[in-house]
């Protein structure tokens, strides 16, 4: 089930990759990458449907992590296509203002949701059983009005809200990156240069450097350090803060990419050591 749940995400992320590069993250596109995604979630309801979950660990892992991530695309870009379409002409200040009440959405929404947010961030677990196993909703905890009127077999009480957390984080970087846009001219000028590694080698790099401190003495956002990475490479991270969980759950080798750098570099030095 994770094997097919995996490729089901990748494929859904080079696709959205190619319509938005395709057709300049018009609103087309989000309208491409929402039947999209709408699709990719009917393909896997229908395979958990007639496959099911092996144990309880299966179903947690489906509706804590996997389901999420898909769902957390389509809260995405529903969200930046109705941003986009009641975007207000004018100047810069109204441009701002109308942004920056995007932002205060998001924020309440954090507000409202603040010990999930502390359970979902610190990754906790001893709720799992309650949160992400169908029919185990607790009234006292919280429940979206969504969750009632969802389908029961495919939704438990908590798996949208992680799919919202995933998907604020998302909109948070583009409504800040739009502000950033919206007083300053772009600093790529320049021929991009195209990331050719893997995302889960970049993703690495990201979270080392954000570990160690090195951009703005540690004091850089890490979704930040992600968008800068994003524009300068020319690539599209996605869910980058889930790609950081499966590198630390590595039962081996969680520093594969680092170790190969490391590896490269010294072996460029010793090679022109001896000419």
């Amino acid at each position: 089930m994770t094997d097919y749940c995996h490729t089901i995400i990748n494929e859904l992320d080079d696709r959205i990759s190619e319509l938005t590069y395709e057709q300049n993250n018009s609103l087309v596109s989000y309208e491409n990458a929402i039947v999209l995604v709408l699709q990719k979630i009917e393909e896997v309801k229908k395979h958990i449907q007639e496959k099911g979950f092996k144990d309880a660990e299966e179903e947690i892992l489906f509706f804590k992590q996997l389901k999420p991530q898909l769902v957390s695309k389509l809260i995405f870009f529903n969200s930046i296509y109705k941003i986009e379409t009641k975007r207000p002409r004018g100047g810069d200040k109204i441009i701002r203002k109308y942004l920056n009440i995007e932002l205060s959405k998001i924020k309440r929404y954090f507000d409202a949701n603040l010990e999930f947010y502390k359970y979902y961030r610190t990754n906790s677990t001893h709720l799992d059983n309650k949160y992400f196993v169908r029919g185990k909703h607790d009234i006292k905890l919280s429940l979206d009005t969504y969750y009632f009127e969802a389908d029961h077999n495919f939704t438990t009480s908590h798996d949208y809200k992680v799919a919202k957390i995933i998907a604020n984080d998302l909109i948070q970087v583009y409504l800040e990156d739009q502000l950033n846009n919206n007083s300053q001219k772009r600093i790529w000028e320049n021929p991009p240069l195209n990331w050719t590694g893997s995302k889960t080698s970049l993703i690495e790099l990201i979270y080392s450097l954000h570990s160690q401190g090195s951009i703005d003495n540690g004091n850089a956002d890490i979704k930040i350090i992600a968008k800068t990475f994003e524009n300068m490479f020319n690539i599209d991270l996605g869910d980058f803060y889930h790609s950081y969980l499966e590198l630390k759950a590595r039962k081996m080798n969680r520093t594969k990419f680092l170790d190969s750098l490391r590896d490269a570099l010294i072996k460029r030095m010793d090679e022109q050591d001896e000419k």
